[in-house]
């Protein structure tokens, strides 16, 4: 059982309310296919397999794989740490108007906060930082879109998504001094960003 109940807040409850009015069962399937792309299995077996390519044939990048493993790692297990301390209703179990116009069931009901997909998305548009421009932006682009799909599949507050995509770029922030070291934090920029 969960220690501390949060409730969503007035602006939360009035987003779930319009999305839940002006869905339709296509756009909740394109939600919710999108929306595997931040899955924490996803993520873990892409962490590995970049890892394992980057030990295998691209020693110049064995910094960043391994840092993006031990990020993938650590904001996949925090996530569930959290939901058991948190009891939050999903707004999909409070919602009827949702479930008529296609919206699907999510997860454990009262696991809403906070949303593990957006930590994983915080984490991943921290790291960007560490790459040029161009994928930087492309990168932290696809990891606020995919975060907006959680919302948009009524699997939680908005407010739970904020909170989850700032804790997984806190995570990847502060993993970065044990996981990078200096000499290997150069290496990794290999152009001065503008």
């Amino acid at each position: 059982m969960a220690l501390v109940e949060v409730k969503p807040s007035r602006i939360d409850t009035a987003i779930a309310d319009k999305i839940a009015e002006h869905t339709n069962s296509g756009i909740e399937h394109a939600a919710q296919t999108l929306t595997w792309a931040a899955d924490e299995h996803v993520l873990l077996a892409l962490a590995a397999a970049g890892w394992l390519y980057a030990h295998i044939r691209q020693p110049q990048q064995r910094p960043l794989a391994n840092h993006v493993l031990a990020v993938s790692l650590a904001t996949a297990v925090l996530p569930h740490i959290l939901k058991s301390v948190f009891d939050q209703v999903r707004p999909d179990r409070l919602t009827i108007s949702g479930h008529r116009h296609g919206v699907p069931i999510s997860g454990q009901a009262r696991d809403a906060f906070p949303s593990g997909h957006a930590v994983h998305m915080g984490a991943l548009a921290s790291a960007a930082g560490l790459l040029p421009k161009t994928p930087r932006r492309l990168l932290r682009t696809v990891a606020i879109a995919l975060s907006l799909t959680r919302i948009a599949v009524l699997a939680h507050w908005a407010s739970d998504v904020v909170a989850g995509f700032a804790l997984g770029a806190a995570t990847e922030r502060l993993l970065r001094p044990w996981t990078l070291t200096q000499s290997s934090h150069k290496q990794i920029n290999w152009r001065k960003r503008p």
